[in-house]
């Protein structure tokens, strides 16, 4: 066989950041997909493919759905940048799949996700064989973590089920032998174990890519949900590569073929350089609806509540954090509530326009009120708890498990309506220290009622005690919606200021 050669290029986890900003200033960034695609180079040997996440997580993201109603702009984008084949991340079912079919419909590319099933039984978005101008024969199977029917709503699945990648991928690399001269899996999921070490980092099935290379002989595999880099590494004969988010960067593959030999060289290509001036104007005016809509003031506060490093935050306390608790013990009539703040934190000024809200809250999340006992209250802080650990110097610092393989400050939770302590020198499990609600001491058996986002409610991110919990009432309202509507009620807000916690490295010394 004469040598063939494959350039792929590679995004993730768009989360809707197309242009080059973070929607927290006018200053251009570093980021978004046009800063990646003007240095796509492609010819007939060459595949452009995402691996999902691209409709939701930026203000534009929901801009489009609160005002156009359809996602058809972002496929319109998608086309103009030449991709060739896309699949599905958890975050493009968050508004239903109507909005999802949308987004399909007008695609140009094609959509390949091997485990969402139609209700017969058939796949939907199956794997296709891609025949290249120079005759190589490119199989492409697509799947997503299966962990999207813990996180959404089940209503925007209707006509579709996810199933368990692994098996649907291995079914599908089977019946591409003898059919493709180069097999390629596109992983809307992570790694679940340390590529240096094979250190189990996770055992939950959120993240089964070091499992894929383990169990399955794809040629390459494609990843992504974890928002990291890896720019590329051979495991178990499997090449393996992730794009990070937000159009941070892209992953530039080539494939060379001969003989029935693969060698695979990759880099991750920062964004950068200038953006295609056709594409900006292109999409103007998207853009700049995008902007107008959101420099409208919908509030005030009395002071402006600002964000510091996630380790200072989640010691100490925050306003913000408190806020956003604030706001759902008032929209639900909960006793407690729980919120967690993201990766990247912003604040708000006292002038508050949609923009802060959205970038402050990122997510689609509604909430839900579970009725809880004392002693699932208690599970729940232990859990926070092990956010913290101890350095070599005695500091306090964040532990690994919330770093690797992904940075999860959003796994740690931040409660309102009881008072509580955590010793950081007592073995996890062990930590809360103190737990009051009204100056009394919360006992195993006490009831209370407690708001938290639908993320957290499902149990993700290491809560499992809520799932077994009485539902007491769900709010179908984004979060996001119910920051704007507390505005609306209140257009001068006047905040409390508490601090429900306080943590400690050992008995009676302070956190930092």
């Amino acid at each position: 066989m004469e040598e063939k050669t494959l350039q792929i290029y590679f995004t993730s986890d768009l989360h809707a950041f197309i242009y080059p900003t973070d929607y927290r200033s006018a200053e251009e960034r570093e980021l978004g997909l046009f800063k990646c695609a003007n240095r796509f180079q492609k010819d007939g040997n060459t595949l452009i493919i995402d691996g999902g996440d691209v409709l939701q997580g930026s203000p534009l993201g929901a801009f489009c759905h609160d005002s156009q109603e359809d996602a058809s702009s972002f496929a319109q984008i998608m086309n103009c940048c030449g991709y060739d084949y896309v699949t599905l991340g958890n975050h493009d079912f968050n508004y239903g799949m109507a909005y999802l079919d949308s987004y399909l419909d007008a695609l140009e590319a094609r959509c390949v996700c091997q485990n969402a099933l139609r209700s017969d039984g058939t796949v939907r978005f199956p794997s296709r064989v891609h025949v290249l101008e120079n005759g190589l024969r490119v199989g492409v199977v697509g799947i997503v973590t299966d962990h999207v029917n813990v996180w959404e709503r089940p209503e925007h699945l209707t006509g579709l089920t996810i199933t368990d990648p692994i098996p649907v991928a291995r079914a599908a690399l089977e019946a591409l032998r003898g059919q493709a001269d180069l097999t390629v899996c596109v992983y809307h999921g992570g790694f679940e174990r340390d590529l240096a070490t094979g250190r189990v980092l996770s055992a939950s099935s959120e993240n089964i890519a070091y499992r894929l290379c383990q169990e399955l002989d794809f040629d390459i595999l494609l990843t992504g949900h974890q928002h990291m880099c890896i720019p590329g590494q051979s495991l178990f004969g499997t090449f393996a590569v992730q794009a990070p988010d937000s159009g941070r960067a892209f992953i530039s593959l080539k494939t060379v073929v001969a003989d029935g030999h693969i060698v695979c060289n990759s880099q991750a290509i920062p964004a950068g350089g200038d953006c295609d001036p056709i594409l900006l104007d292109r999409f103007g005016n998207l853009e700049q609806g995008a902007q107008t809509w959101l420099d409208t003031v919908v509030g005030r506060l009395d002071r402006p509540l600002l964000p510091a490093p996630p380790l200072i935050m989640a010691a100490e306390g925050n306003d913000i954090a408190d806020f956003f608790n604030e706001v759902q013990m008032s929209c639900s009539g909960a006793q407690l509530a729980a919120t967690s703040l993201a990766n990247e934190i912003a604040g708000f000024p006292q002038t508050v326009r949609r923009r802060d809200v959205l970038t402050a809250y990122p997510y689609t999340n509604t909430l839900t009120v579970l009725r809880v006992t004392g002693s699932v209250l208690r599970r729940a802080m232990e859990r926070s708890a092990e956010y913290f650990a101890v350095d070599e110097e005695g500091r306090l610092c964040v532990a690994d498990a919330f770093l690797k393989p992904k940075v999860e400050h959003y796994n740690y939770d931040y409660f309102s309506g009881v008072n509580y302590a955590f010793d950081v020198s007592r073995p996890e499990g062990q930590r809360v220290v103190e737990l009051t609600y009204q100056g009394k001491a919360v006992k195993d058996e006490d009831e209370f009622t407690i708001c938290l986002n639908s993320y957290r409610a499902s149990g993700a991110g290491g809560y499992p005690e809520y799932t077994q919990c009485q539902v007491v009432r769900e709010i179908n309202i984004e979060m996001s919606d119910l920051i704007l509507d507390f505005f609306k009620n209140t257009p001068k807000v006047s905040l409390k200021t508490r601090r429900w916690f306080s943590v400690c490295t050992s008995p009676g010394i302070g956190a930092l």
